[in-house]
């Protein structure tokens, strides 16, 4: 049995979760989500809770009975306190603002990176370094900000770039001076 799997949800006051065979719609006061689950997976919504089951000890239904309770959960998660990612710019001259809608970059290009602020995200601008991507989906809030990263990742030389706030980057010696012995 999983682990992860068998755990139940709680469903904290405040939030609405219906499911119509496999499509859940979960509203809270962050919004609301809906996601299409696999139809092997069995859904029970009891005492405010919500149980997965799976018919089944197939390869298959293993791998997604986790699955599932995790998609579940992140949904619930999502709509009572949200998700956000923090990024850092780091470099001379490399600096961020928000204009309307538009995340607008100044990251050492010839031209300016604009990003625009889609439906159900946030992006905010705190200072000319930092970026907060939030919203109620977890994977379109990751999938954001790993956009606005790869438009000037981090360079291990100087650590120049955008990076995660929590992100580790691992720097490299540059050349070693000419004509040096050891």
């Amino acid at each position: 049995m999983s682990r992860i799997g068998k755990k139940p949800i709680a469903i904290p006051a405040g939030v609405e979760v219906k499911l119509n065979g496999n499509e859940m719609t979960v509203k809270g006061p962050k919004g609301e989500l809906k996601s299409a689950l696999r139809p092997e997976m069995e859904i029970v919504i009891e005492n405010s809770e919500i149980i997965v089951k799976r018919p089944n000890d197939d390869q298959l239904n293993r791998s997604l009975h986790g699955l599932t309770r995790t998609l579940i959960a992140n949904m619930v998660e999502g709509v009572t306190e949200g998700f956000k990612k923090e990024l850092d710019v780091n470099g001379v001259g490399y600096r961020v603002q928000k204009q309307g809608k538009n995340l607008v970059m100044n990251l050492g290009y010839s031209h300016q990176v604009i990003v625009e602020e889609p439906a159900g995200i946030t992006i905010d601008v705190p200072g000319p370094n930092k970026i907060i991507v939030s919203g109620s989906d977890k994977q379109a809030v990751g999938q954001l900000a790993a956009q606005i990263r790869e438009k000037r990742p981090p360079e291990p030389y100087k650590g120049k770039g955008i990076k995660y706030v929590d992100e580790h980057i691992r720097r490299k010696e540059g050349k070693a001076a000419k004509g040096a012995k050891k």
